[in-house]
C-alpha cells in the first residue's frame, strides 16, 4: 500500500530538521520512503488530505483494559484496537483484567496473536500472582518470554509484602518489570472516594491519601532491598508525588503513571451522585491535581494513561455506593490533555513511556516503519455519546469540551482514519 500525506504539520521536537514543519510524507508498503515539499504521486496511491493536518509519531498508551477474553459483552479485543487506532493510539499495553486473568504464557499468546492483525499493537500485562489472588506467583519468566511487558495483579494491592519482594527479585534475573498498585485496603476500608469534605457533605465513606501513600512507603523500601525494576501505575496524590521524586533522587529503578481523569476532574464532580465519577484511585483535589500537572512537567511523573476500563451499563446504572469503578477514556485523551498543556507537551506525553516496557520506539524518519498519528490540534466540540467507539459507554468526560480531533493513524502498514 503506498500513501502520501499531503502538507502535514510534523510535531516531533526529538527531529529539529522537521519539528514544526509542512512536508508531504510519502509511505511504501509500510515504511516512509520520502519527506518533502509537493511531492508527487507516485503510481496507485492513496492521497491523504485533512483540514489543518498535523502528525506525529504513533501514540502510547501503558494502561488499557478491554473485556475478552470472559467481558467481550463490555469490550472484545478487535473493537477496542479499533478504538484505540480511532483514538490514536498505535501501540498499547492491556491490562490484565479479563476472565481468567492472563497468568500463564498461552494466555499471553491468546492475547498476541487476537490482536496480530491490528493497526494497533497491543503489548500484554500478565497477572503478578495466579489468578490474581495475591497468594503464589505467577509464571513470570515463561510469561516474559512469550511476550508479556510487565505483571500486574490489575487494580489489587499485594498484602504480602515478602512476596513483592520475592518477585521483584525473580523478575529482576531476567530484568522483568513488576508493577504494584498503590492501595493500603486495611485504610482504605469500605472508602469508595476521597476521603474530604466533599465526601463529608455528600455521606459517602472516604479513602484517605494515606491509603495510597503508605503502600507506596513500603513497596520504595522493598524495592531498595531488592533492587529491580518497579512501576506505580496511577497514583493520584500531592505526597506521592514527592515520594516518587525522593526515591529517584536515590537512583531507584522506579516509574509512575497518573490516570487522565485524576488530572481533569476533582472529587467536587460527584455532588451529583453520577457514578460515571466512580474511579479508583479516587477523584481527589484541585491541590493534588496542581501537583500531579507539575509532576508530569518535571519528569517525576512519567507518563499519563487514560486507564481506560469498559463497563456495562448494568454495572454504572446503580446506586452509588453499588456502582463499579472505572471509565472509558481513550476517546477523549487528546482533546482533554491538549487544553491542560501545550501541544508539544501534549504529543510528548501521548508518545513517551514504550521503553519503560521494552517497547520498540517509532521515528519519523525516511526508512523508518510508519508509525504515525494524524490530527488537527485546533478543533473544538463538546463530547457526547455519538463520539464514543467503545462497545461500553462509561465516560465521565461526557459533555466535556474538546480541544482538538484525531484523524486516526497509518500503522503496520494499515490506515484506520
Amino acid at each position: 500500500m503506498n500513501i502520501l500525506l499531503k502538507s502535514a504539520k510534523i510535531i516531533d521536537p526529538t527531529n529539529g530538521d522537521l519539528h514544526m514543519k509542512k512536508r508531504d510524507i510519502y509511505i511504501k508498503n509500510g515504511t516512509i520512503e520520502d519527506i518533502g515539499s509537493n511531492l508527487e504521486v507516485q503510481g496507485k496511491t492513496k492521497v491523504i488530505e485533512h483540514k489543518n493536518l498535523h502528525v506525529s509519531v504513533g501514540w502510547f498508551d501503558s494502561g488499557i483494559s478491554f473485556g475478552e477474553p470472559g467481558y467481550e459483552e463490555r469490550e472484545t479485543i478487535a473493537n477496542g484496537l479499533y478504538t484505540a487506532a480511532k483514538s490514536g493510539f498505535t501501540d498499547i499495553v492491556l491490562n490484565p483484567n479479563s476472565n481468567p486473568v492472563p497468568d500463564s504464557s498461552s494466555d499471553i499468546i491468546f492475547l498476541r496473536n487476537a490482536a496480530a492483525q491490528s493497526a494497533t499493537t497491543l503489548y500484554p500485562l500478565a497477572s503478578l500472582t495466579i489468578k490474581s489472588e495475591g497468594e503464589s506467583l505467577a509464571e513470570l519468566y515463561d510469561m516474559k518470554t512469550a511476550g508479556a511487558v510487565g505483571f500486574y495483579d490489575y487494580k489489587l494491592p499485594l498484602k504480602n509484602s515478602n512476596l513483592l519482594k520475592v518477585a521483584l527479585q525473580y523478575a529482576h534475573n531476567f530484568d522483568g518489570l513488576v508493577l504494584s498498585f498503590p492501595m493500603d485496603k486495611q485504610i482504605a476500608g469500605k472508602g469508595i472516594v476521597n476521603e474530604g469534605e466533599v465526601s463529608t457533605k455528600l455521606g459517602l465513606k472516604g479513602i484517605p491519601h494515606l491509603a495510597e501513600e503508605i503502600n507506596i512507603v513500603r513497596d520504595l523500601f522493598i524495592l531498595e532491598y531488592t533492587g529491580g525494576k518497579m512501576h506505580i501505575p496511577t497514583i493520584s496524590s500531592e505526597n506521592s508525588v514527592k515520594l516518587i521524586a525522593e526515591a529517584k533522587k536515590k537512583g531507584l529503578d522506579v516509574s509512575c503513571s497518573v490516570a487522565l481523569h485524576n488530572l481533569c476532574f476533582t472529587d467536587e464532580a460527584l455532588v451529583e451522585f453520577d457514578t460515571h465519577y466512580k474511579l479508583m484511585p479516587p477523584l481527589r483535589t484541585n491541590k493534588d491535581i496542581k501537583a500531579l500537572i507539575k509532576g508530569l512537567k518535571n519528569g517525576t511523573i512519567d507518563f499519563v494513561t487514560t486507564d481506560h476500563r469498559p463497563m456495562d451499563i448494568e454495572q454504572k446504572r446503580v446506586e452509588f455506593d453499588n456502582a463499579e469503578d472505572g471509565t472509558i477514556g481513550m476517546e477523549t485523551a487528546f482533546g482533554m490533555l491538549n487544553q491542560i498543556f501545550d501541544l508539544e507537551t501534549t504529543i510528548s506525553l501521548l508518545t513517551k513511556g514504550r521503553e519503560r516496557f521494552e517497547i520498540p520506539s517509532p521515528s519519523l524518519r525516511v526508512g523508518e516503519k510508519a508509525s504515525l498519528t494524524l490530527f488537527d490540534p485546533n478543533a473544538e466540540y463538546t463530547f457526547s455519546e455519538d463520539h464514543i467507539i467503545s462497545t461500553s459507554k462509561n465516560s465521565c468526560f461526557l459533555g466535556a469540551k474538546q480541544k482538538g480531533k484525531v484523524y486516526g493513524v497509518i500503522s503496520n502498514n494499515q490506515i484506520i482514519s
